[in-house]
């Protein structure tokens, strides 16, 4: 009997020291978890947030890769990137969509995490060259009120790492935190931006283009690169605005933002600079380059009557200034560099409204 109570005894400690073993491993766990949680929520910014993602997280967490796949179909984040002078180079594990479809087989899976042994045919859009196919996968759509904005995907080396039968109560509460630091980064980042756009066209305004032309001039000396300045000017805009009114002349703007807004890419950044003038600045891009992008901005004006609300068709045209930054870095100061670049882009242009209008002259 004696030797009996000895053996249960033994054992009940045996079962104890496991017990707590387990409850400090849980701890541990749950810390870790919660030292993730802590360190998204905190990321102030969008590029914060993807160090967070890419670097810190799937270093902590042992992963092979982990890459970000966003919905994108307006270009809204990657407008966020370019404004930010985020190259996407940076981030090459940062992946964008226009709609759910591209997702492939994926996309009908997508309500809940989908974890299993890596399959290029089900994963590879959202584990693309030239990434390394991990062993195991486990994808975590990210879900903000109802509507699917992205997925998070984890990759691992070990096959088993993400087992179909694994318990996913951490991976949702990850995708759900993810989901919303992701949703509030971005809004955080438009509403900063809001403080940078023209109102009326929904363009830059002149206090972005200015900030904006000291950072690429001060990269282009640094890298090497060429960077080209448009000034617009709205042709006898006033003549519009008395003949037709305001309403009309708000139109006309809109419609001529949106003109040269359309012949431009992500890179460049437009601004309306006051009244009837925009500023175009065309990153990697040599005046000759520079002349002809300005030459398709005043043909698509030229050739296209603006439709106005009222059902009027009206001819609009513009004349158009190019200047070119010299590319080595001078002995002025960047500020002083970027106001003779716009100043020769401006004499440029008042050449052109001496020539007649609707037309582009570049400086020198």
């Amino acid at each position: 009997m004696t030797q009996d109570l000895v053996a249960e005894n033994r054992r009940l400690r045996e079962q104890l020291v496991q017990l707590l073993a387990q409850a400090e491993k849980n701890q541990r766990i749950l810390q870790k978890h919660q030292a993730f949680d802590l360190q998204f929520i905190s990321a102030g910014s969008l590029r914060e947030l993807l160090d967070t993602v890419f670097d810190t997280f799937a270093s902590s967490a042992g992963l092979h890769v982990v890459t970000l796949t966003l919905l994108d179909p307006d270009y809204d984040i990657r407008r966020i990137l370019v404004d930010l002078s985020i190259q996407q180079a940076e981030f090459p594990h940062l992946l964008f969509l226009q709609e759910e479809a591209e997702f492939g087989e994926l996309a009908g899976k997508l309500f809940k995490p989908v974890l299993g042994t890596y399959s290029e045919e089900l994963h590879g859009r959202v584990f693309p060259e030239p990434i390394v196919p991990p062993a195991s996968v486990a994808i975590l759509p990210l879900v903000r009120h109802g509507k699917l904005i992205g997925c998070m995907n984890l990759g691992s080396d070990d096959t088993k790492r993400f087992a179909p039968a694994l318990s996913t109560e951490f991976i949702e509460h990850l995708a759900s935190i993810i989901a919303i630091c992701v949703e509030n980064v971005i809004n955080t980042e438009r509403l900063k931006h809001i403080g940078l756009t023209d109102p009326l066209t929904g363009v830059n305004n002149r206090r972005y283009i200015e900030r904006r032309l000291l950072e690429e001039i001060g990269r282009s000396w640094r890298q090497s690169y060429a960077l080209s300045c448009m000034y617009i000017d709205i042709d006898h805009f006033k003549r519009i605005n008395d003949r037709m009114g305001h309403q009309a002349g708000d139109e006309v703007l809109r419609g001529v933002a949106a003109r040269i807004k359309a012949e431009l890419r992500l890179s460049d950044a437009l601004g309306r600079f006051g009244g009837e003038e925009f500023v175009v600045l065309l990153i990697d891009t040599e005046q000759v380059d520079a002349v002809n992008v300005a030459e398709r901005i005043r043909l698509g004006i030229a050739e296209h009557p603006l439709v106005l609300l009222s059902g009027q068709t009206l001819d609009v045209t513009v004349s158009l200034g190019v200047a070119a930054l010299d590319t080595k870095a001078s002995a002025e100061s960047v500020e002083a560099a970027a106001q003779r670049l716009v100043a020769q882009a401006d004499q440029a242009l008042y050449k052109a409204k001496e020539a007649g209008r609707n037309r582009v002259i570049a400086a020198g």
